[in-house]
């Protein structure tokens, strides 16, 4: 069983409240899509089921399989069976994939896992992301493509073998062939396994390819609308506004950050922005 259950969940992020009593469940076996505009709260509601101190839960409930999640640690959330595929995955110079997963790995077991075994599934894996077979002893996500990033994601979870799979845009950065295979393998394991999934995406080829059972449409903090796969194509089509007339919702507008970056003139940046 991997069923997920979330209760009137509101979640504050530096102050700023971003969830506003959210409800959701994930059924036992199933692949749900997320959906809704930039900047309304899908990365936050996944980021807060795993635990990210960022994420202030100020009120509600989680429960997985009838446990209380928000009782966890994030480690307990890892070993319950919780997997968060990140959308920015970060670069850990100094540590290599092969160490980094092995230690995961064997967080979860009673006993360590044969070095032997250990190595015949990852190089496995990793051939069936189709990476390069150096991965292993490469630093983890240091000097990788955005494209690798994802799919070194999905070698992380298909060989820690989770029950639920958070996966925060885990297509973007891909191409459309690294899209196939990386929804391929995700459909392979979960035929073999007894894995839930709430993906979030913007792009219907790649719900095509997983085809969700279940949609789930977030606005303004709030799951305001649910339907079949039916809703993901008129979703693609037709946009949120539609949703956001019928349902009395405001779309709320991300904000925009300008970035600088080392080298650059900030001062230069600003005139170019007033049109100078």
């Amino acid at each position: 069983m991997n069923r997920l259950e979330i209760r009137n969940l509101h979640v504050s992020v530096e102050g700023q409240e971003i969830l506003k009593g959210l409800d959701l469940e994930v059924k036992d076996h199933e692949i749900c899509a997320l959906m809704g505009p930039n900047g309304n709260g899908k990365s936050t509601l996944l980021a807060a089921i795993m635990g990210h101190p960022k994420y202030v839960i100020t009120e509600g409930e989680i429960y997985l399989d009838g446990k209380d999640v928000l009782s966890m640690s994030v480690d307990e959330r890892s070993r319950a069976g919780i997997f968060l595929g990140m959308q920015n995955p970060a670069e850990v110079p100094g540590v290599n994939n092969s160490d980094f997963l092995r230690a995961a790995i064997n967080s979860r077991l009673e006993s360590p896992q044969p070095l032997f075994g250990f190595i015949r599934d990852m190089e496995k894996t990793i051939k069936q992301l189709q990476m390069k077979p150096d991965l292993a002893h490469r630093y983890l996500n240091e000097g990788f493509s955005g494209g690798e990033k994802k799919r070194n994601e999905i070698v992380q979870m298909l060989l820690l073998k989770p029950t639920l799979a958070l996966l925060d845009e885990i297509d973007s950065g891909l191409d459309v062939d690294a899209i196939q295979i990386v929804s391929d393998a995700l459909l392979d394991y979960y035929n073999k396994s007894d894995v839930s999934m709430l993906i979030i995406s913007h792009y219907q080829r790649f719900y095509e390819q997983l085809k969700p059972t279940r949609a789930h449409v977030l606005i303004d903090g709030k799951i305001v609308m649910d339907g079949d796969a039916t809703l993901i194509e008129k979703i693609d089509k037709d946009g949120y506004d539609w949703i956001s007339e019928q349902y009395g919702v405001e779309i709320r507008k991300p904000e925009v950050k300008l970035v600088y970056s080392l080298g650059t003139c900030a001062a230069s940046l600003r005139a170019n922005k007033n049109g100078k």
